[in-house]
């Protein structure tokens, strides 16, 4: 009996220590809540806490995130969203009301511990056309000169979140000591440095190395990965074994073209996404984050600045499945964890490579009953001739359907499967409403799980703040959906 009390207090002991080691120095995550059903924010920080994660990255001021967050100990970087830029940079005054509303409402003994503004999002991104290349860098400085006036600027420093598309190499020498900021921005990125530097602010940049292989047949596969595996880009006797070094140094190349090679940098947002995709999957994203919290772990650094501690945010906590598709299917799949807070896979935050380290679920989730809403087995085939193109586009218009597509977790059912996701997708959407399950007779609610061994039919989580309002999902792909089940039930 003593030897298995002794057994289970080691056993015991060795999981206080995988949790007490935490996240690796300087590691934060970012927290969207772009999800039809959100986990209650009260859980999201207790999840932040039990994982030993010290940082968050917000995308606007939440006042249900903040009284959470408020006496957590958690580092917060505030965000301000891109439709409050023009009023921002048009308005001093407007920025003191936005200082003095989310940070110094929170900025007290107990309180939130808030570390950076981040204005705006990725900007300067090229698909916005220039819509806020003017109004940027006023909104920066008047944040910034905001939180000085405030008394708080010593402390909070205001950044400006930007896509890694703000810099590059020319095609004539694609290295990374060739890196400069795009010519058509060049200026204001310069005055944007500058203003940093003057502040004492860092750069925060956006990394996405699985968003190289994406957008590029041709690029090789290892070279997103940290493992050696790639051959190396040789950059005049400095050699890269992949795109993340790569990327981070040709800012280092631009920043030191404008005379600030030392700018203290931050990565903003880091990530692996697991559905939506051929090469978003879990095993992928247990690759990359393997290799990546190792060097942070280690303070690895680049070539170009080796042997440096880099605070970097990774994208994101959960899956928000109300995110836009537009960029592509896996935009919904980024978390670290699932929409309801448990863990997709094996992972060590400390960056020591333990095997068997494993994150820690969310806890005191609330789900909504064991029921499930599928294809009627009863169904006339003339009822699904007619009816069952347009129920489908409409049960996918309003709920995501994204691991239905190609390369997808829940590709490989036959059309019958695809109906009963996309049903039940609209019918958990919707919180099982009784009349979110009936598709004019196409459907039935059942209590047995339709999911298969690859794809997982969701029972969402009971919360107060879930969301019913249309989703928006890519019209094609839902077109695409709707043409399979049409020929493969016809």
């Amino acid at each position: 009996m003593r030897r298995l009390e002794a057994a289970a207090l080691l056993l015991a002991a060795a999981a206080a220590v995988l949790v007490l080691a935490g996240a690796a120095e300087g590691l934060g995550v970012n927290w969207g809540t772009q999800a039809s059903h959100p986990l209650p924010p009260k859980v999201v920080v207790q999840l932040l806490k039990d994982n030993g994660i010290k940082k968050v990255k917000l995308f606007e001021t939440n006042i249900d995130a903040m009284k959470a967050l408020a006496g957590s100990g958690v580092e917060v970087m505030l965000a301000i969203p891109n439709n409050l830029l023009h009023r921002i940079a048009g308005d001093s005054g407007a920025a003191k009301d936005w200082v003095k509303r989310n940070v110094k409402r929170f900025d007290f003994d107990g309180g939130v511990v808030i570390k950076y503004v981040a204005v705006g999002n990725e900007p300067f991104l090229e698909a916005y056309n220039g819509s806020f290349m003017k109004v940027t860098l006023p909104a920066l400085e008047n944040i910034q000169n905001a939180l000085n006036d405030a008394g708080v600027g010593d402390r909070i420093k205001a950044t400006v979140p930007l896509n890694a598309d703000v810099y590059s190499s020319p095609a004539r020498n694609p290295v990374p000591s060739a890196g400069r900021f795009r010519a058509e921005i060049s200026g204001v990125m310069t005055d944007m440095v500058k203003f940093l530097a003057k502040n004492k602010a860092p750069f925060t940049v956006n990394i996405y190395p699985f968003l190289s292989l994406y957008l590029d047949d041709n690029f090789p596969l290892d070279f997103a990965f940290f493992d050696g595996g790639a051959a190396p880009v040789n950059d005049n006797g400095v050699m890269y074994t992949n795109v993340y070094d790569a990327n981070f140094d040709t800012l280092v190349a631009a920043l030191a073209a404008v005379g600030h090679g030392d700018m203290p940098i931050i990565v903003g947002e880091v990530g692996w996404p697991t559905d939506g995709d051929r090469h978003a999957k879990a095993s992928y994203a247990h690759r990359f984050y393997d290799g990546l919290l190792k060097r942070l772990a280690a303070n690895r650094g680049t070539p170009a600045r080796p042997n440096r501690h880099v605070e970097t945010y990774l994208f994101g906590v959960v899956d928000e499945d109300r995110k836009s598709v537009q960029p592509g299917s896996f935009e919904r799949h980024w978390g670290i964890f699932r929409y309801d807070g448990q863990p997709k896979f094996g992972m060590d935050l400390s960056g020591q490579g333990r095997r068997d380290a494993t994150l820690v679920p969310a806890k005191g989730v609330q789900y909504l009953s064991r029921t499930w809403c599928a294809l009627n087995p009863k169904a006339s085939r003339d009822d699904l001739g007619k009816l069952l193109g347009a129920k489908i586009d409409y049960a996918c218009s309003n709920a995501d359907c994204t691991t239905l597509g190609y390369g997808s977790s829940c590709n490989g059912m036959d059309a019958k499967g695809n109906a009963s996701y996309a049903f039940n997708a609209y019918y958990q959407t919707q919180s099982q409403e009784d009349e979110a399950c009936d598709f004019q007779g196409l459907a039935l609610p059942t209590q047995t799980d339709p999911s298969t061994a690859t794809c997982n039919f969701t029972i969402q989580i009971a919360t107060s703040g879930a969301a019913v309002t249309r989703l928006g999902v890519a019209p094609v792909a839902a077109a695409l959906l709707v043409a399979l089940l049409q020929l493969s039930l016809l």
